[in-house]
């Protein structure tokens, strides 16, 4: 017999809410819920990520869909009398409520939430994701059972060449295209594989996929399969995504247990196995031919390209392989035909993108967007606009290989023509917001830090190209800039871009090539004036006080961790060159930027 309840409170139990305490939260209400006699009455469930990460602990209560954010166990007695006993929403835990207002902000009424339009995301916070039941009651497996059943594999392979889906882990390729390409290769067995070794900093899309929806990812290989004939998958996740892996491994014990895996899968004749393959943490498995020659074993290092792999991938048959937001899309395209998911987004990049949106912003969290929404609508419209009051300065797209864009340019469309006219890459969907106190040489450095560190050297234009252009970056940031520095730069760029092995390569100058492009002048001042005006690169910083903006508080100097500041009472600061660390603290305590 089926239990109704009058109320359902959905706790994210994603891997950012659990860091912050979320399942403490869980167990307390538990508790308290039995306190007061309630089991019969209130369900409590732990769903996958929510997307809104800078919420957390966050739940959202059912069926009146009230957002409550920043719970701790300790809030939540009076949660429970207050809103599940005397019916009274408590305004405390509120996104963001405005005084005075009588209306109560609703989960739908934030812009976070409403600005979205979810399909790889559908079931964000609304399932248990340890239980396959919940996802087929979302019509999960439908899209499975109609592929296996109803459909022949040129007939899968018609639907989502129809459907325009392109690869969502970087480079766009027509996932179609590519499901053809390997069903009429010669060669057996085939093999399936799913990309969730997500290596760029900042980027939670495909743990978050992992974590929330598991079944989604395992019903669109078991789909992906069936099109190019292979009956073995491999899902390569990184090692430490542990929550993802746990959920994974659940998943596929269930589908097992249900017949939606193994022999013989709901009658049709079809049989499929999914391994896990846990990667060591090495930013180039992302990369096709490496992550192949990574499930065999062998080193993760890339290899030229023809022959592809859809002709000699994994242990050199032919295999396909897509990321974990792809294949998340293809239930859906199945179930709901091709033609609806072509209507969403424009008409070369059909459906919807999911981005890590971080950095300066007020919303940080997890989004699904129409593919050729404007850049300035997600930062402005879903991302609630820039902390503090500040201008947008830049956004960079496309993880550490990705390029800065400018706010000039913030109208841009997401999509797969809009953003590489910048010369920026949709990437698999890092997105980090920049306002005014950000250093786009720093921000360059910081970027090439991360390429160059996890090349695999085996092509000499990115194992030492990158590491001569990060010698320029690291002498401009240090005040030894010289006035050949930019040509130098962009010189090396053309050349590791065109001569590289492998996609990390090619795209690895684009930090520096974009914000030469766009922040040229901060270059120049940093070679010519010795002058970076946001204050990050701290080798050209002089610190001083202004005697006319100094209110004689004491504040920078009590913020000094290396007694660097003279001050007596009623007085002007002093900095102490000899001592100053150049550590910050006193210009983020002076309130009147009295700190020069």
């Amino acid at each position: 017999m089926t239990q109704t309840y009058r109320t359902h409170l959905l706790i994210c139990a994603g891997t950012g809410c659990v860091a912050s305490g979320s399942m403490r939260v869980k167990e307390a209400l538990e508790q308290e819920i039995r306190r007061r006699g309630l089991e019969s009455e209130v369900q409590v469930t732990a769903t996958g990520c929510n997307g809104f990460c800078a919420a957390g602990p966050l739940l959202v209560a059912y069926p009146d869909g009230i957002f409550y954010q920043r719970l701790t166990p300790a809030d939540v007695p009076f949660l429970v009398e207050e809103y599940l006993i005397k019916g009274r929403v408590v305004k405390k835990h509120l996104f963001e409520p405005k005084k005075g207002a009588e209306a109560i902000p609703k989960l739908a009424d934030i812009g976070f939430f409403k600005n979205q339009l979810l399909v790889a995301l559908r079931n964000r916070g609304l399932i248990d994701p340890e239980k396959i039941d919940e996802y087929i009651a979302r019509d999960g497996y439908l899209g499975a059972a109609k592929a296996l059943t109803e459909m022949t594999p040129a007939q899968i392979v018609e639907e989502i060449k129809a459907s325009g889906l392109r690869g969502r882990g970087g480079a766009g390729f027509p996932t179609g295209l590519k499901w053809q390409f390997a069903a009429a290769a010669e060669g057996s067995p085939k093999y399936i594989l799913c990309n969730g070794d997500e290596g760029d900093p900042g980027a939670f899309m495909d743990r978050s996929i992992l974590e929330a929806d598991p079944h989604a990812v395992l019903e669109g290989m078991i789909i992906g399969a069936k099109a190019i004939g292979a009956h073995h998958g491999y899902i390569y996740v990184r090692a430490e995504y542990p929550l993802a892996i746990e959920r994974l491994n659940i998943a596929v014990a269930q589908a097992k247990e249900y017949g939606l895996l193994g022999e013989d899968i709901l009658g049709s004749g079809f049989d499929m196995e999914i391994e896990l393959y846990h990667g060591a943490g090495a930013f180039v498995c992302g990369e096709e031919t490496a992550l192949m020659r990574s499930i065999e074993g062998r080193r993760g290092m890339p290899r030229p390209r023809p022959p592809f792999p859809a002709h000699k991938g994994l242990w050199d048959k032919p295999s396909v392989l897509n990321n974990v937001e792809t294949y998340a899309n293809v239930p859906q395209i199945i179930h709901r035909g091709a033609k609806w998911f072509y209507s969403i987004g424009t008409e070369r990049s059909a459906g919807t993108k999911v981005f890590a949106l971080t950095g300066q912003v007020r919303n940080i969290g997890l989004i699904e967007v129409p593919m050729g929404t404007p850049l300035r609508k997600i930062v402005f419209d879903v991302g609630g606009g820039i902390p503090g009051n500040k201008k947008l300065k830049a956004v960079q797209v496309g993880g550490p290989s990705g390029g800065c864009i400018p706010d000039a340019l913030a109208d841009t469309p997401v999509d797969f023509e809009s953003i590489p006219a910048t010369g920026a890459i949709m990437g698999s969907g890092g997105m980090v917001v920049m306002d005014s106190s950000t250093c786009m040489v720093d921000i360059a450095k910081f970027f090439l830090e991360f390429t160059a560190e996890e090349s695999c050297g085996k092509c000499t234009p990115c194992r030492e190209g990158t590491l001569q252009m990060l010698e320029i970056l690291d002498r401009i940031c240090n005040g030894r800039g010289r006035d050949e520095d930019t040509a130098s730069l962009e010189r090396l760029a053309v050349v590791i871009g065109q001569s590289s092995l492998c996609g990390l390569g090619q795209t690895a100058p684009n930090p520096v090539l974009t914000t030469l492009r766009y922040f040229r002048h901060e270059y120049e001042e940093h070679i010519r004036l010795g002058l970076c005006r946001a204050k990050a690169c701290k080798a050209l910083l002089k610190f001083t006080v202004s005697p006319e903006l100094c209110k004689r508080c004491g504040l920078c100097f009590k913020a000094c961790p290396s007694e660097a500041i003279r001050w007596e009472k009623k007085e002007v600061a002093e900095i102490l060159l000899d001592k100053c660390t150049r550590c910050m603290s006193c210009y983020r305590a002076c309130p009147f930027d009295a700190i020069d």
